[in-house]
């Protein structure tokens, strides 16, 4: 398993996966090994089908975690292994279609006044006010801050693309006391060794205990606050297009999901019953 597990992660690098994708792709494999205790080498279409039905139906895995084995899988028999993935005999699970849970602007802010520890409401600020998504936040390097312009440099964010999005004003001000007091070098946000980054499950401890105690009980977390960026900029009258550049998406369906969210222009709507009742 040992040489298939490095050949395959080799192919993943061959094909640009981000490091995240690869160690996920690499555990699927490694699970469904063990579920079976064999190679996948001894493995085949059956035992996949087998394994896929047991996530859903015994361990009542969520539609997000099958289809990720599922590709993860896909991606070892036909690329690693170079054989011929039957789509009729393996069909995929149908993804679940459900819209974010979004904090609204007052919970932002009181995230935010919960979060006494200067760097980590840094990091918080700069994930709402640029609409980033954690991994990006925390591979932030200090030249990606161009203050002349105004803007955030994301360096291969989600699908190995560069972006630029917006640095706020009052986001710049929270970053000029942090620098001051931190003295960052490479990266933005360090991590215990200032020569690594903060890592993403650190952020999301951060989020996960200001979100207690400011009293949060909705099921969000620290991808909320880009949600939240997106939603309330909609809500303000950005245009969708300029939103889906900030976010990163490829294609507008993808950003035209905080259509639904906003509240601005469905209050304002009137329901067809109340031109004909009274």
């Amino acid at each position: 398993m040992k040489n298939l597990r490095e050949q395959m992660k080799m192919d993943l690098e061959l094909k640009g996966f981000s490091p995240n994708t690869q160690k996920l792709y690499i555990a699927h494999v490694k699970r469904f090994a063990e579920h079976f205790m064999k190679s996948p080498l001894d493995l085949g279409e059956s035992e996949i089908k087998e394994y896929l039905h047991f996530l859903i139906t015994e361990r009542n895995l969520s539609n997000s975690y099958v289809s990720g084995t599922y590709s993860a899988l896909k991606f070892l028999f036909e690329t690693t292994l170079k054989r011929q993935w039957e789509m009729e005999g393996i069909p995929r699970t149908k993804r679940q279609k459900k819209l974010p849970i979004i904090l609204s602007k007052d919970e932002v802010k009181r995230l935010f006044n919960v979060t006494t520890n200067l760097k980590h409401r840094t990091i918080l600020a700069t994930i709402y006010s640029a609409g980033l998504r954690v991994s990006e936040a925390a591979n932030l390097k200090l030249k990606d801050i161009d203050s002349s312009n105004m803007q955030i440099r994301v360096e291969q964010g989600k699908g190995s693309k560069d972006r630029y999005t917006i640095l706020s004003d009052k986001n710049l001000e929270l970053l000029r006391q942090y620098y001051k007091l931190h003295r960052p070098t490479t990266w933005l946000f360090p991590g215990q060794s200032i020569e690594e980054p903060v890592t993403s499950r650190t952020i999301q401890r951060v989020f996960e205990i200001s979100k207690q105690k400011a009293g949060i009980n909705k099921d969000v977390t620290v991808h909320s606050l880009r949600h939240s960026f997106a939603t309330h900029l909609l809500e303000a009258g950005t245009d969708i297009f300029h939103i889906q550049l900030l976010l990163g998406h490829s294609s507008v369906k993808t950003t035209s999901i905080y259509i639904h969210l906003t509240s601005k222009n469905l209050m304002n709507l009137k329901s067809p019953l109340d031109t004909i009742v009274g």
